[in-house]
């Protein structure tokens, strides 16, 4: 376990209970952990999207969302928002845990 593993369950924590993040998604909330450090709260839906992409590159190179954020459908894009919003709501919680 490294520094970014409590970073990434925090971000697993604030997910609404609707979300279902897909198997085997421990590297991708990695990343995500990644994103809280670099921009906190704020970060983007698209960053999300990005950061996604690059995970979903090594597990299915075919999948239909590898695309740019921009020209993805409202749908595919929505998918991306409740990981945005879990990472900023993380960052808040780490930023007062950090005073």
């Amino acid at each position: 376990m490294t520094f970014l593993d409590p970073l990434a369950t925090l971000i697993r924590s604030c997910l609404p209970p609707a979300a279902q993040p897909p198997p085997d998604s421990d590297d991708l909330f990695r990343i995500y952990a990644v994103l809280l450090l670099a921009k906190g709260e704020q970060v983007t839906d698209e960053d999300v999207h990005n950061a996604w992409s690059a995970w979903m590159q090594s597990i299915d190179s075919t999948h239909e969302a590898l695309l740019p954020f921009d020209v993805l459908a409202p749908e595919t894009r929505a998918f991306d928002t409740p990981y945005a919003e879990a990472i900023r709501a993380a960052a808040r919680r780490s930023s007062r845990n950090a005073d």
